[in-house]
């Protein structure tokens, strides 16, 4: 008989990623689809959702499915309410899955996903406080305090990507102008490159020119990276974090990111010679993390 697993499935702008973990938490499979995009029904998402999870399912059905959402997810993590990236709105996903797969569902935002695997087993463990931050089509986030993830009154803390960076600035997806996320996130890396270029390339392709020394590709990611740690100074001013751990798939580059948003950091956070200033760290868990971290709360429950 096959044991018992869990499936985590991660749903992005442009993807849909599905992992299955044992009871110890290890990771045995994970499969990727493409996202059907935010103009598609409802019903094609959620069919994506099951069809991910199927692709890493073993013959006997897991015990439960957790869902990493980005975007808005209510307190009692039954409704989809909104999200730039993806098509539900105000929507009883939980229900609509558990029909849909027989399996029970747990539901939950994307970076609060990441912050629990993070904090669980990944570069957030043994601290007790910390702020993720998810770059990934958008810009996700995930407040832990006193070792418990901060949902607020609502479930809706969190929404780091769309506090206002500029004010008039570029117009965002969500139907604001000057969200963060407009200058820091794999979207604003494939304008800044596109301007810089001329022609488009999607993330993946940025990433490898950066990766292989293309200095265009390079000074787009310092660009996004400086920007990484303006908004994070914000944050860090907030909540006092003892880390800022950093993840989803533009994270990828590593310090071509992450240097220049330590350099923002210091430059735009208050008091940096008297106080203590906390480390910005790659998360451990990489892209797979909130997969990773829904398939955990789906095994542990939902605190």
């Amino acid at each position: 008989m096959d044991p018992d697993h869990w499936i985590g499935v991660d749903v992005g702008g442009t993807k849909v990623l599905a992992v299955r973990i044992a009871a110890s938490g290890d990771v045995e499979q994970v499969a990727t689809r493409p996202m059907p995009g935010r103009t598609a029904p409802e019903s094609a998402v959620e069919q994506a959702i099951a069809d991910a999870a199927a692709d890493v399912s073993l013959a006997r059905p897991p015990v439960a499915l957790g869902i990493s959402a980005a975007g808005l997810v209510d307190a009692a993590g039954e409704n989809y309410l909104f999200g730039a990236h993806l098509p539900w709105r105000d929507a009883p996903v939980r229900k609509r899955l558990e029909e849909l797969t027989g399996l029970p569902v747990v539901l939950d935002n994307d970076a609060n996903c990441a912050a629990w695997a993070e904090l669980t087993a990944g570069a957030a463990r043994g601290f007790d406080s910390a702020v993720m931050v998810t770059i990934g089509t958008g810009i996700g986030g995930a407040l832990v305090l006193g070792g418990r993830l901060v949902r607020g009154a609502h479930g809706l803390a969190g929404e780091f990507g769309h506090m206002q960076a500029v004010p008039g600035g570029l117009a965002c997806e969500c139907g604001l102008h000057g969200c963060w996320e407009q200058y820091c996130s794999g979207r604003a890396l494939e304008r800044v490159t596109r301007v810089a270029l001329g022609r488009h390339l999607d993330g993946p392709e940025v990433t490898a020119m950066a990766l292989a020394g293309n200095e265009v590709a390079r000074q787009a990611f310092a660009s996004i990276g400086l920007w990484l740690g303006v908004g994070t100074a914000a944050l860090v001013s907030a909540f006092d974090p003892q880390v800022v751990v950093v993840g989803g798939g533009v994270s990828a580059v590593g310090d071509l990111l992450l240097a220049p948003a330590r350099a923002g950091l210091r430059e735009s956070l208050q008091g940096t010679d008297h106080r203590p200033v906390p480390e910005i760290v790659p998360a451990s868990l990489g892209p797979e993390a909130g997969a990773i971290g829904a398939a955990l709360l789906a095994r542990d429950g939902r605190p």
